[in-house]
């Protein structure tokens, strides 16, 4: 996992963990006070959003100890993609596009756009090559030509 995702997740984390669960604790302990939790709406549903809360805190930190962060930075310089690089494309009809290479759990909007994973049909293809290699990415919409124009690791 690149060290941007790896924040992202900390950061999610983080706030399930220290500001979601403890305010809805909190929602839970006042409808508690009500009386009759059998029949008590805003309880149950409290308890609910708890147990959520709780399984996301539980797998995000089994996400977390288990992935190991690459930082594309300290890499060896290579001209070939590999995982974290960020590579440039030119389609057939000229048109240049600039990707990163990431981990399914890093294709979050806000950690901005032109994010793909090394799973993806794209990101498969891309992984190994070198700048000047054309590949051939198969897709529903038919198959495309990329040339690699540029493979940097910022």
């Amino acid at each position: 996992m690149t060290r941007a995702g790896f924040e992202m997740l900390r950061e999610q984390f983080r706030r399930l963990l220290y500001e979601e669960r403890p305010r809805v604790t909190q929602e839970v302990s006042v409808a508690a006070a009500h009386g009759d939790r059998s029949e008590n709406y805003e309880y149950k549903l409290g308890k609910r959003k708890l147990r959520e809360i709780d399984a996301k805190i539980h797998r995000l930190q089994k996400q977390l100890e288990g992935y190991e962060v690459v930082d594309p930075a300290t890499r060896p310089r290579t001209d070939r993609v590999f995982f974290g690089a960020t590579v440039t494309v030119e389609d057939e009809g000229g048109v240049c596009t600039t990707y990163q290479i990431v981990g399914g759990d890093e294709l979050d909007a806000s950690l901005g756009p032109g994010r793909i994973s090394y799973e993806a049909p794209l990101g498969r293809a891309l992984l190994g090559k070198r700048e000047g290699d054309v590949v051939l990415v198969r897709r529903p919409a038919g198959d495309m030509e990329l040339t690699i124009v540029k493979v940097d690791w910022k």
